[in-house]
Parts: C-alpha cells; sequence; structure tokens
C-alpha cells in the first residue's frame, strides 16, 4: 500500500484545501461533543514521539480497516476513545463513523471510501493532531 499524498492547496475540491481544512476544524470543534476532545497522556506522547509521517500512516490504514469499507464492522462504534492518538482526533473531527462522515463531512454511507475520501480524511485527522500536538486552539475556543 502506498501513502497517499498530502492535499494540496490546488486541490479543485475547496473543502481540501489547507486554509479550508483548518475552517472546517473550527466549525467542527464548535459542536460540545467535538470540543471536548485532546490530545492526553499515553495519546499525546504517542503523538510526540511518532512523528508526522509515521501517524500519516497509521491513520491511512486504520481508516482503510475500519471506516473505509461500505459497511464497516459496528458502526457508529468501532472507532475507541482513547488508545491511539488517530482515535481520539477522529471524535474530535467527526471522522469516527460512516454517520458523523455523512453529517459532518457529506461523505455519503453504503459505498466504499473512494481513494480521495481516505486522503482527505487522513488530512483532516493529521492536521487536527498537528494543531493539537503545536497547542493551536481552535477558532473562538480557548483552554
Amino acid at each position: 500500500m502506498t501513502l497517499p499524498p498530502d492535499p494540496s492547496p490546488s486541490d479543485p475540491a475547496p473543502d481540501r484545501a489547507a486554509g479550508s481544512l483548518d475552517r472546517r476544524l473550527d466549525d467542527i470543534a464548535r459542536h460540545p461533543f467535538r470540543a471536548k476532545f485532546r490530545l492526553r497522556g499515553r495519546d499525546r506522547a504517542t503523538a510526540e514521539s511518532t512523528g508526522p509521517s509515521a501517524l500519516r500512516w497509521q491513520a491511512y490504514d486504520l481508516i482503510a480497516e475500519r471506516l473505509a469499507p461500505a459497511a464497516p464492522y459496528k458502526d457508529g462504534r468501532q472507532t475507541p476513545y482513547r488508545g491511539h492518538p488517530v482515535f481520539v482526533a477522529q471524535h474530535a473531527t467527526a471522522t469516527c463513523c460512516r454517520g458523523c462522515l455523512l453529517r459532518s463531512h457529506g461523505i455519503p454511507r453504503g459505498r466504499e471510501l473512494s481513494r480521495a475520501e481516505r486522503v482527505y480524511v487522513v488530512a483532516v485527522i493529521c492536521r487536527w493532531i498537528e494543531r493539537e500536538v503545536a497547542g493551536e486552539e481552535p477558532a473562538g475556543r480557548h483552554r
């Protein structure tokens, strides 16, 4: 399996551009349930020690296995709340199940995620982790 490239600002889909990605994350963080998620303890230590490249690989593998199928096993309950920084990020970014993907990102259920959708989901997750590790706050929110 090859690692997906980072989405570029020249991507024709505007929601996948870097600035749009941050705006999307800020919008999602306004939801009280999503806003409570933070990288803490072991999950934070894992994110800091693993590094962005390895986390991107791990995120892509986890998404391919747990979220990309047309009918994921235990959809709606397949993502733990902790145990890996990607899991925490999935809840924080509404990429934890196909229902959340539909509501927050407009990605429909009932079919396998396309490669572009997988790349997008991984980009959302990795950008959230990057912002957490850097200590960035979503717009309009303070710790």
